[in-house]
């Protein structure tokens, strides 16, 4: 068992795991534009909840349960949350912010100075934490990775699947959008961990069901709790949703940390990367515009296609399917095996 105020919450749920997911990368269609805040509310301690709609006006991208947009601050800094309102709503998008003392700032920035009226920057939606069509979910929520699951609960409650939430918190204060759960009844189950201690995760997973999806976002002790719960679990009926990346993965043998060449196939160009500098950052010092934006492993942003080459993966984001397809990397973080990459950049 595990609880969700074991780790310290983060705000931006950003790399997700998940099994059966199809290969290839998932930046889709990107929309990059200005956004009104139309209305900033309190929704737990330290929590706001900001109603967003086109500037311009004009209806805003459909997106699905998972999604998430990047906001780009005026501070040149990007963070990425996670879209919680209705997703038949193409007039305004919601999205939850938890301050984070001890944050890169970004959070901070936000709780400080956007207001009602103000504008933002926003890109996406971009979905790394789809919902799978099943017949029977159990959701499994810690802080402020509730906000991916409202919108997988509303959309599992409008297929009329089974489905179960475990909600857990530092204090029922601290825990976002409670009104809102309590129109589910006996479904939602809240435990807040000043009054109930740690979640139990035996319970509430039971046994492994073929007929169930395990869908969980929080911190890192509740993910590595739920995955050890659900080891036995089929393969991809657990998807999980990060909020910072996992341990860093090492380097799969000696070669690894050597230097090694990429091949730039679109742009006719090739980069030496040298240890210590990232794929990303050789493209971007090439000239070679490429999209980012956590430079972890673990939002997907910089997700590239893969042309020849084994990859050495070490993101946070691809399933172990994704990986052994050696069709897309997270160039951010990853390298090569036997020294060189061709991509398709």
């Amino acid at each position: 068992m595990t609880s969700p105020s074991a780790t310290a919450p983060d705000t931006r749920p950003l790399g997700s795991a998940a099994a059966g997911t199809p290969s290839g990368t998932r930046r889709g269609t990107e929309f990059e534009g200005t956004v009104t805040v139309l209305a900033r509310q309190a929704v737990a301690d330290d929590v706001v909840s900001l109603e967003l709609a086109a500037s311009s006006g004009e209806p805003l991208p459909v997106w699905q349960p998972g999604a998430h947009i990047d906001v780009v601050l005026p501070t040149g800094a990007t963070r990425q949350y996670s879209l919680c309102g209705p997703v038949g709503d193409t007039a305004h998008w919601r999205v939850a912010v938890l301050r984070e003392p001890d944050g890169r700032g970004g959070s901070q920035w936000i709780h400080d100075h956007v207001e009602e009226g103000g504008e933002l920057r926003v890109r996406g939606p971009r979905n790394n934490f789809p919902l799978r069509p099943a017949t029977r979910y159990l959701f499994v929520g810690g802080g402020i990775g509730i906000t991916p699951l409202l919108p997988m609960i509303a959309e599992a409650d409008a297929a009329m699947a089974e489905w179960s939430l475990l909600y857990g918190g530092r204090t029922g204060s601290s825990m976002a959008f409670l009104p809102e759960l309590e129109g589910h009844g006996e479904r939602v189950t809240v435990r807040p961990q000043d009054k109930h201690g740690l979640l139990d995760l035996a319970g509430f997973l039971g046994d492994p069901d073929p007929s169930t999806l395990v869908y969980c976002c929080g911190p890192a002790g509740l993910i590595d709790a739920v995955e050890a719960h659900c080891a036995d679990w089929p393969t991809g009926a657990l998807n999980i949703e990060r909020f910072a990346a996992a341990a860093v993965r090492q380097p799969a043998d000696d070669t690894a940390e050597q230097p090694i060449e990429v091949e730039l196939r679109a742009s006719g160009t090739t980069v030496t990367v040298p240890p210590g500098l990232s794929v990303l950052k050789a493209v971007e010092q090439a000239g070679v515009p490429v999209l980012s934006s956590c430079e972890e492993g673990i939002c997907g942003s910089c997700e590239t296609s893969v042309l020849e080459g084994e990859v050495d993966h070490r993101d946070s984001l691809l399933t172990e399917d994704e990986r052994a397809a050696n069709d897309t990397m997270l160039i951010c973080v990853s390298r090569a095996r036997g020294g060189r990459l061709v991509l398709d950049l």
